[in-house]
């Protein structure tokens, strides 16, 4: 599918994604026959729970800009900091990430810890 959407590994803007199916990183066994462990895939990543799409539609709702029409993601789902921030730990990421970071780790709350 990422082939066939023109993703490349050669371009990290255009990196290849995994979306995000599972919803349940906590547990120490996770049984795939569940249709609960499973992400709501009719809803974007951001608005699985009630409370994330409350944000995400007031954003939307109280948007006031005559240059810049209203949106509802501030951000693109793959972007190069994304893709650096979690391919942190393996080269040549490692050495991008911190020319992107002029020569420094990003902040350690800005880093990737954990998918739970």
């Amino acid at each position: 599918l990422n082939c066939f959407a023109g993703r490349s590994y050669n371009d990290l803007m255009q990196y290849p994604i995994m979306p995000w199916i599972l919803s349940d990183y906590t547990s120490d066994r996770i049984d795939l026959s569940n249709p609960a462990c499973y992400r709501d895939l009719s809803k974007p990543i951001a608005a699985q729970t009630p409370e994330n799409a409350a944000i995400v539609q007031e954003r939307y709702r109280t948007w006031v800009d005559e240059e810049i029409p209203a949106f509802h993601y501030g951000s693109h789902y793959s972007t190069a900091a994304y893709v650096l921030s979690f391919l942190l730990r393996i080269e040549p990421y490692t050495t991008s990430a911190l020319q992107l970071q002029d020569g420094r780790f990003d902040c350690p709350d800005r880093l990737f810890a954990s998918l739970s």
